[in-house]
């Protein structure tokens, strides 16, 4: 069976774990941290990265490595590299090929936790980024590349602007520049968008959204497209000796997958951040269901974002697959199959207009999280997105009365008579 052959939804169940005859069909949790081996000199070729193999489970274990399959296929990568949750996977994209005194360029409308990292921990750490609105122009885009600029970073649907990436003129920017193009693919998922196909280089996920889709296990991963030409001379830690493997050059010795594999070994190694077998196990078999959960997740979006549309205590609704929406014919190019389980609407009276509703729900509830087959809503500017200033709410398209609803798959005449009822109390 060839599976990257097969379609994605097929891929969701089949891909990961290829058992043996006689084996489980299930993929095992190996709760295991170590690895026993019968010769000394396999376990230092191991250390020395001549052979693959798993030696510790904080750089490899058999179970997480069936979710990095996975979803490396989902996407059409060379590898991924699963992590203990979407922010280390953020982090791991941009300091495997950024240091001090290097600046990357990313697009203004992302998640709060996104851009704190961004603006504050990795500043601190000597990486500038500079913002810029993805409604910009190409030209003015290209005003803000420098000479030590190493990445461009998007997400594919922003958090909670909804505003769809224009992958065109992104991945122009990015080829401008010689650098990679990161995009975060979580809201969409490899199901409804496949960003390598559009000219992105690497890919990350928080799997803790619909990956999983239970609210189990906090998660992240990295994907690698095997695309990108490390050798381009911007990149010399890809094309030089790294001395704590001996001198071994990265691009020599994996080729297409060297970006993937010096995550791994390095960042893995020295800094941690591993999700845990167990993690893995239960995401993956929550991303067994993706398929037919995101489609439901999208046909009940659709339809609340059309009945909050006609409201009349609704003053705004912004979903991109409405034909009124900016994002639309971006979301008909790049989300053909739906464009998600999000939808952000403001309720006429305000922002305490707005929590009256959330405080009303029957069937919805009230969490910190998205992206789960419950609905849930909550009040960005007032939680999620509360540590950014005015400004930075407003330059992530957040503005004060937006609530986001986390679109579950729930029957939906029971989520649309639930908000309606909440929408009363107004």
């Amino acid at each position: 069976m060839n599976i990257k052959s097969l379609d994605v939804a097929t891929q969701c169940i089949q891909a990961g774990f290829y058992p043996e005859n006689g084996e489980p069909r299930v993929a095992p949790i190996i709760q295991s941290t170590t690895y026993k081996y019968n010769d000394a000199d396999e376990v230092g070729k191991l250390f020395d990265l001549e052979v693959a193999g798993h030696m510790y489970s904080r750089l490899s274990n058999p179970t997480c490595a069936v979710l990095e399959e996975k979803i490396s296929v989902l996407e059409g990568g060379v590898g991924a590299v699963a992590t203990s949750s979407g922010q280390s996977a953020v982090m791991f994209s941009i300091i495997n090929i950024a240091s001090v005194g290097d600046h990357f360029i990313a697009m203004s409308n992302l998640y709060g936790g996104t851009l704190n990292l961004f603006k504050v921990t990795l500043k601190k750490m000597g990486i500038d980024c500079s913002f810029v609105n993805p409604d910009a122009s190409l030209e003015e885009m290209k005003q803000h590349v420098k000479p030590n600029t190493k990445a461009i970073f998007g997400e594919t649907i922003g958090n909670p602007s909804l505003g769809v990436l224009d992958f065109e003129k992104v991945s122009k920017l990015a080829k401008y520049a010689s650098v990679p193009l990161i995009i975060d693919n979580t809201f969409a998922t490899p199901y409804l968008c496949r960003p390598f196909e559009h000219g992105a280089d690497i890919v990350v996920h928080s799997t803790t959204k619909y990956i999983d889709g239970h609210a189990t296990s906090v998660g992240g991963i990295l994907v690698d497209s095997g695309k990108f030409n490390w050798a381009n001379g911007k990149f010399p830690d890809f094309t030089t000796p790294d001395n704590s493997y001996h001198g071994l050059v990265y691009c020599d010795a994996f080729k297409e997958s060297a970006y993937i594999t010096k995550a791994r070994v390095t960042l893995l190694r020295d800094i941690g951040c591993t999700m845990s077998p167990f993690n893995a196990w239960l995401t993956n078999l929550g991303a067994e269901t993706l398929a037919v959960r995101m489609d439901r997740h999208c046909e009940n979006a659709l339809a609340l974002a059309k009945f909050l549309q006609n409201h009349p205590k609704v003053s705004w609704v912004n979903y991109p697959a409405l034909e009124t929406n900016p994002s639309y014919e971006l979301s008909k190019k790049y989300l053909p199959k739906g464009a998600s389980g999000i939808v952000a609407f403001g309720v006429k009276g305000g922002v305490q207009a707005g929590k009256n509703v959330i405080n009303n729900l029957k069937v919805a509830s009230l969490v910190v999280h998205l992206g789960d087959l419950r609905t849930h809503l909550l009040h960005p500017a007032s939680m999620t997105h509360r540590q950014l200033s005015e400004e930075d709410q407003i330059l992530a398209g957040l503005s004060p009365d937006l609530i986001r609803l986390s679109v579950g798959i729930e029957n939906i005449n029971d989520l649309i008579n639930d908000l309606d009822q909440a929408l009363n109390h107004a």
